[in-house]
């Protein structure tokens, strides 16, 4: 009897049947661009070992031009088809099922040789598109439906059809990106002619036997975006041209409103997915925001689609499927959705991995194997860079113990999962508590590891941190001065005008937990409103009339830092814009490029810039530093003196924020290589 009798259920399409509910969603790793096709190969077929009903793969592009970027992997040419059969055999081989996603970038495509309905430059790229004409938009059914050949002849057992996102074909459909007045525009039977004749050509090309998905933008989420009786009619056209499944697409990469990230509640848009069940007679799959086995099998449950789509969560935990299946979903490792090592290593040009699992993306290099020569290991220090090291330690056969003078594990984390919108955390620290449980390891809390503690270990593991960096500001000892660990971890009281010395990933964080009541992340009516999202059918592409209404601050706060730069400029590559968005909604004031002259009874003193101008007084009640890290490396350097060697990780290596991803691999890849 399992508890996820919908989600572990067959899906039947007629002429195949899927194992179970679970769709891996595309994601683009950046491991075909390098050439390395066993290590794609690998990706997903450890993926596939994991029991996923089908996966989907990243984005292929049809043509040159329809490239997310220049020289985009896609299917050109035969030894192109080849390098994919070694990924499909590797699939198949693995008892599971593959299908390759079409993505036509349209005017996202950054390069200059892009293409589009009309000559209207995309805000997120700097290249202006082509507008196309008959012959070109032609073409780019043409080289679509070809792709889909390919596919097939590479071994495929599906594609899918990327028509959401506001992607090329998603382009056509709005009167913002499509301003055409021939047949592609207009009337909107004009602008879904795209997509509905590129469903039919693919549909008649690839024949009847052959999972064609259709990936549909369900809420746009972009001024002048679709209506939602729009996107019914589309998806009907879409069934009656042939596809088999649709696909839920949330917000176009534009849109101001996040619907993956960390803050954004679980399942915060299958509601929308909802609308489209029973208007249509094919399978539906929900998707973003879905991280666990029992939100998927709640949604399944409740009617909300026919099928779940989990991205992300593939990366942190192949084995997501075979671990719900054996009833052991505390061993799933989460996915906080933070988007450090996937989308912001996607965007950089970097291979895709997961700050939970670092495997994820290096299969073939990253291997820990048993180890020959058990050891015993001793651990001190048990944050993200400790658990990692000995969990992995503990795997390979190694006895472990954990040291750590804290009453509990997590480190740093249990700082971060007090933020609201990051509440993820709660569950990276169980899973850690789980993982130590099944795999042995012999845990010291509430213990100070000294040197003599650690005699008869033959390795020692220093993971011992960071500390507050003393940013040297005259008067720092006033009673109104607190820092950032004084507020998150020890629930200091905090006055009602907060300034905050530093604008790094910590001072952003505390801003955000002191401005905030309660979590919106926790109550998705009230996330919805704080920004601006409503029923698609009441305005046209779920943007509210009246635009985000966030509840009101708790406190009023400054935000300081003294590089002269936009406060926020180093956060993530793909979040960093939503939390600066989030503190302006709440009113928090951010200045840069300030000197901390001194803290007084009337609040913080500082000016601007080499000559020291225009000095000002920050009224507060209360300053918080936030002002960098220090490793605290004094056990390492005390076991130095007695000549005894240790390995240093994660923040006692380097005090760089509060890093969990470089934290978490260094300890994976220490411990893989005892």
């Amino acid at each position: 009897m399992t508890s996820y009798p919908h989600l572990l259920s067959p899906l039947d399409l007629g002429f195949t049947t899927l194992a179970n509910r679970v769709l891996m969603g595309s994601m683009h790793t950046n491991l075909e661009e390098r050439g390395d096709w066993n290590r794609v190969a690998e990706f997903y077929a450890e993926r596939a070992r994991g029991g996923v009903g089908l996966m989907v793969t990243g984005g292929m592009a049809p043509n040159a031009e329809g490239g997310v970027f220049p020289g985009a992997a896609g299917l050109f040419t035969p030894q192109d088809i080849a390098h994919h059969r070694l990924v499909t055999d590797r699939v198949h081989d693995a008892g599971g099922r593959i299908a390759m996603q079409i993505l036509h970038a349209g005017r996202y495509a950054y390069g200059p040789d892009c293409v589009a309905p009309s000559a209207v430059k995309s805000p997120i790229s700097p290249f202006a598109p082509r507008a196309l004409d008959e012959a070109g938009i032609e073409k780019q059914i043409d080289d679509i439906a070809i792709a889909a050949v390919r596919a097939r002849e590479a071994g495929y057992d599906g594609v899918e059809i990327m028509g959401s996102e506001g992607y090329f074909l998603n382009q056509f459909l709005v009167t913002h990106t499509n301003r055409r007045e021939d047949r592609w525009g207009g009337s909107y039977e004009n602008r879904m002619r795209l997509p509905v004749e590129v469903m039919r050509r693919v549909r008649a090309a690839v024949g009847r036997d052959f999972i064609v998905i259709f990936r549909l933008s369900m809420i746009d989420l972009v001024p002048n975006g679709s209506t939602h009786d729009e996107v019914v009619q589309l998806a009907r056209a879409i069934e009656a041209a042939g596809a088999d499944i649709l696909n839920t697409g949330i917000g176009w990469h534009e849109a101001r409103v996040p619907t993956i990230a960390t803050s954004v509640p679980r399942a915060g848009f299958a509601w929308v997915t909802k609308k489209l069940m029973g208007k249509v007679g094919i399978p539906v799959i929900t998707s973003n925001r879905i991280n666990t086995p029992e939100v998927a099998e709640g949604l399944l449950a409740g009617g909300c689609a026919d099928m779940v789509s989990l991205a992300r969560p593939f990366l942190a935990d192949p084995e997501f499927v075979n671990k719900a299946r054996a009833g052991r979903p505390d061993l799933i490792a989460p996915c906080i959705a933070c988007n450090q090592a996937c989308l912001d290593h996607t965007f950089g040009g970097k291979v895709s991995s997961c700050l939970v699992n670092p495997r994820a993306g290096h299969e073939t290099e990253l291997v820990p194997v048993p180890t020959d020569a058990p050891k015993r290991v001793a651990v001190v220090g048990a944050g993200p860079a400790g658990l990692s090291a000995a969990i992995t330690a503990a795997q390979r056969g190694h006895a472990v113990t954990l040291f750590d003078r804290a009453g509990e594990i997590g480190g740093q984390l249990n700082m971060a999962r007090r933020v609201p919108g990051k509440e993820e955390f709660h569950g990276l620290v169980d899973w850690f508590a789980a993982m130590l449980a099944e795999t042995g390891v012999t845990l010291r809390l509430g213990v100070e590891a000294t040197p003599d503690a650690l005699e008869g270990f033959d390795t020692v593991v220093v993971a011992t941190g960071v500390t507050p960096r003393d940013p040297g500001i005259p008067g720092q000892d006033h009673p109104s001065v607190l820092s950032y660990v004084d507020v998150l971890r020890d629930g200091a009281p905090v006055g009602g005008r907060v300034a905050i010395v530093g604008a790094g990933g910590i001072g952003f964080d505390v801003a955000e937990f002191l401005v905030t009541g309660e979590s919106p992340t926790l109550d998705l009516p009230e996330w919805l409103r704080e920004w601006g999202v409503t029923d698609p059918e009441t305005a046209r592409a779920g943007l509210a009339p009246d635009g985000p209404q966030p509840e009101p601050p708790v406190r009023e706060v400054v935000l300081l830092q003294r590089k002269a730069e936009k406060p926020g400029k180093r956060l993530g590559k793909t979040t960093g814009w939503i939390h600066r968005a989030a503190l302006l909604m709440k009113g928090v004031q951010m200045k840069a490029g300030v000197n901390y002259e001194r803290i007084d009874d009337a609040g913080l003193h500082i000016s601007y810039g080499a000559a020291r101008e225009r000095p000002e007084v920050i009224a507060c009640d209360t300053v918080v530093l936030c002002s960098g890290q220090e490793s605290a490396r004094g056990l390492a350097d005390a076991l130095g003196a007695r000549g005894v060697a240790c390995h240093v990780i994660g923040g006692a290596d380097v005090a760089a924020e509060l890093d969990a991803k470089r934290a978490i691999d260094q300890g994976v890849r220490l411990a893989a290589g005892l």
